[in-house]
Protein backbone atom coordinates (compact mmCIF):
# COMPACT_ATOMS: atom_id res chain seq x y z
CA UNK A 1 0.00 0.00 0.00
CA UNK A 2 1.39 3.18 -0.62
CA UNK A 3 2.03 5.62 1.72
CA UNK A 4 0.09 9.55 1.48
CA UNK A 5 1.64 12.27 2.42
CA UNK A 6 0.77 16.37 1.80
CA UNK A 7 2.22 17.58 -1.68
CA UNK A 8 4.95 19.64 -1.81
CA UNK A 9 4.95 22.81 -2.26
CA UNK A 10 2.00 22.89 0.05
CA UNK A 11 -0.92 23.67 -2.09
CA UNK A 12 -5.27 23.18 -2.38
CA UNK A 13 -6.51 21.13 -4.96
CA UNK A 14 -9.18 22.40 -7.06
CA UNK A 15 -12.41 21.09 -5.07
CA UNK A 16 -10.67 23.00 -1.52
CA UNK A 17 -8.90 20.20 -0.16
CA UNK A 18 -5.32 19.88 0.46
CA UNK A 19 -3.33 18.34 -2.10
CA UNK A 20 -2.00 14.93 -1.38
CA UNK A 21 0.92 12.94 -3.02
CA UNK A 22 1.07 8.61 -2.78
CA UNK A 23 3.64 6.77 -4.01
CA UNK A 24 6.99 7.19 -5.88
CA UNK A 25 5.89 11.32 -6.01
CA UNK A 26 5.23 11.26 -2.38
CA UNK A 27 9.11 9.50 -1.94
CA UNK A 28 10.69 11.88 -4.17
CA UNK A 29 8.85 14.94 -2.73
CA UNK A 30 9.91 13.30 1.00
CA UNK A 31 14.33 13.27 -0.57
CA UNK A 32 13.93 16.42 -1.66
CA UNK A 33 12.26 18.34 1.39
CA UNK A 34 15.27 16.69 3.31
CA UNK A 35 18.04 17.46 1.59
CA UNK A 36 16.59 21.64 1.37
CA UNK A 37 15.63 21.42 4.91
CA UNK A 38 18.39 22.68 7.26
CA UNK A 39 18.81 20.94 10.35
CA UNK A 40 17.05 23.22 13.10
CA UNK A 41 14.65 25.30 10.68
CA UNK A 42 11.63 23.08 11.38
CA UNK A 43 10.82 23.90 15.07
CA UNK A 44 8.92 20.63 16.46
CA UNK A 45 11.72 18.59 14.30
CA UNK A 46 14.76 20.28 14.92
CA UNK A 47 17.66 17.48 13.90
CA UNK A 48 15.30 17.14 10.91
CA UNK A 49 16.93 17.75 7.75
CA UNK A 50 20.07 17.32 5.36
CA UNK A 51 21.59 20.80 5.70
CA UNK A 52 22.43 20.62 2.62
CA UNK A 53 22.43 24.58 1.66
CA UNK A 54 25.30 25.30 4.00
CA UNK A 55 27.65 22.96 1.94
CA UNK A 56 26.83 24.98 -1.09
CA UNK A 57 29.82 27.72 0.38
CA UNK A 58 32.31 25.04 0.23
CA UNK A 59 34.81 25.31 -2.46
CA UNK A 60 33.45 22.58 -5.38
CA UNK A 61 36.02 20.11 -5.48
CA UNK A 62 36.39 16.47 -4.25
CA UNK A 63 36.36 16.68 -1.16
CA UNK A 64 32.75 18.52 -1.28
CA UNK A 65 31.33 15.95 -3.22
CA UNK A 66 32.95 13.23 -0.20
CA UNK A 67 30.85 15.22 2.40
CA UNK A 68 28.00 16.04 0.07
CA UNK A 69 27.94 12.10 -0.58
CA UNK A 70 27.89 10.92 3.00
CA UNK A 71 25.82 14.09 4.62
CA UNK A 72 22.72 12.96 2.15
CA UNK A 73 23.27 8.99 2.40
CA UNK A 74 23.21 9.88 6.54
CA UNK A 75 20.39 11.51 6.23
CA UNK A 76 18.17 10.00 4.24
CA UNK A 77 19.05 6.64 5.79
CA UNK A 78 17.57 8.46 9.12
CA UNK A 79 14.80 9.78 7.84
CA UNK A 80 13.51 7.67 5.08
CA UNK A 81 15.49 4.71 6.52
CA UNK A 82 12.05 2.52 6.87
CA UNK A 83 10.67 3.07 3.12
CA UNK A 84 13.58 3.76 1.37
CA UNK A 85 17.46 1.79 0.71
CA UNK A 86 19.34 4.26 -0.52
CA UNK A 87 21.57 2.43 -3.57
CA UNK A 88 23.60 4.90 -4.76
CA UNK A 89 24.48 8.72 -4.10
CA UNK A 90 26.20 10.13 -7.11
CA UNK A 91 28.02 13.53 -6.75
CA UNK A 92 29.26 15.74 -9.79
CA UNK A 93 30.48 18.79 -9.63
CA UNK A 94 31.47 21.27 -12.48
CA UNK A 95 33.21 24.50 -12.42
CA UNK A 96 30.02 26.25 -10.51
CA UNK A 97 27.87 23.42 -10.32
CA UNK A 98 26.92 20.66 -8.30
CA UNK A 99 24.58 17.89 -8.85
CA UNK A 100 23.56 14.91 -6.84
CA UNK A 101 21.70 11.83 -8.04
CA UNK A 102 20.19 9.47 -5.59
CA UNK A 103 19.19 5.91 -6.54
CA UNK A 104 16.51 4.49 -4.23
CA UNK A 105 14.97 1.22 -4.01
CA UNK A 106 11.17 1.24 -2.46
CA UNK A 107 11.54 -0.78 0.62
CA UNK A 108 7.46 -1.67 -0.06
CA UNK A 109 7.64 -2.47 -4.04
CA UNK A 110 10.63 -3.62 -4.13
CA UNK A 111 11.17 -0.61 -6.81
CA UNK A 112 13.61 1.66 -7.63
CA UNK A 113 13.78 5.23 -8.41
CA UNK A 114 15.73 8.34 -8.81
CA UNK A 115 16.11 11.68 -7.62
CA UNK A 116 18.08 14.74 -9.04
CA UNK A 117 18.78 17.84 -7.54
CA UNK A 118 21.36 20.71 -8.92
CA UNK A 119 23.11 23.44 -7.36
Amino acid sequence: MDTTGIGFPFMIDDIGRVLEQTGDENIRTRIVQILLTAPGERVHSPEFGCGLRNLIFDPNNDILAATTEFTVRTSLQHWLGDEVLVEAVDVSNEEDTLSIEIVYLRRDQLQRGKVKVTF
